[in-house]
């Protein structure tokens, strides 16, 4: 019986560790070097709100993309929500700018997007809004932030250059879920390209049926 135990909290350890690493490597493909100079765009991604009230995952969300900002620049940095509405509630990215605003108290430079229902869609319509920044940062789960990173460098692989890493993982957060957020990450990518997970330079192609959220 002890045997037992002690190889079900083996595998139990096995698998934190795992998840943790795999989260951090999504966390940190398809990004370059940040330096900290410049301006900086932060998208922050809408998850599934049906309901009036925010999630918690968009809770979340919110909180890693504001701190993701660069703490010498703030002047020089606007967040960006992005999302649509889910069902007949409202829009996800006024939920989440509402939430920074009056439960964060961030009183920074916001922008929203409250027309995509898609993570293709959402890189397509904040794209005008990335143009002018010298850092761009997606804020997510790491392997849907990865997607998204994806899809940026299919699009516009000009402004997927100025890509750099948000502050979306950080080690022991999400911990007892990290390994079913893991094997959702890899369902998730399961439309990508090895290169594309690799960091290698993809051919732009239109979205699968593969390619939702």
């Amino acid at each position: 019986m002890r045997a037992a135990w002690v190889t079900a909290a083996g595998g139990a350890v096995a698998a934190l560790a795992w998840a943790e690493w795999l989260n951090w490597r999504w966390s940190r493909t398809l990004v370059g070097k940040d330096s900290d100079s410049g301006s900086e765009a932060i998208v922050v991604l809408g998850y599934r709100n049906a309901h009036p009230s925010i999630n918690v995952v968009n809770r979340w969300r919110v909180r890693a993309g504001l701190r993701s900002a660069a703490s010498d620049s703030a002047r020089d940095t606007q967040v960006i929500f992005s999302g649509g509405a889910a069902g007949g509630g409202p829009a996800e990215a006024r939920l989440m700018a509402d939430y920074a605003k009056s439960v964060l108290g961030f009183d920074g430079r916001v922008l929203i997007e409250d027309q995509s229902r898609t993570t293709w869609e959402n890189i397509t319509n904040v794209i005008p809004l990335l143009e002018g920044a010298d850092r761009i940062k997606i804020a997510s789960q790491p392997a849907h932030g990865l997607k998204a990173r994806a899809y940026l460098r299919r699009q516009r692989p000009d402004l997927a250059e100025r890509l750099v890493p948000a502050d979306d993982y950080r080690p022991g957060e999400w911990a007892v879920l990290k390994p079913l957020l893991a094997l959702y990450g890899l369902w998730m990518l399961r439309g990508l390209e090895a290169d594309e997970l690799r960091g290698l330079e993809a051919d732009e192609r239109k979205p699968s049926r593969a390619d939702t959220r």
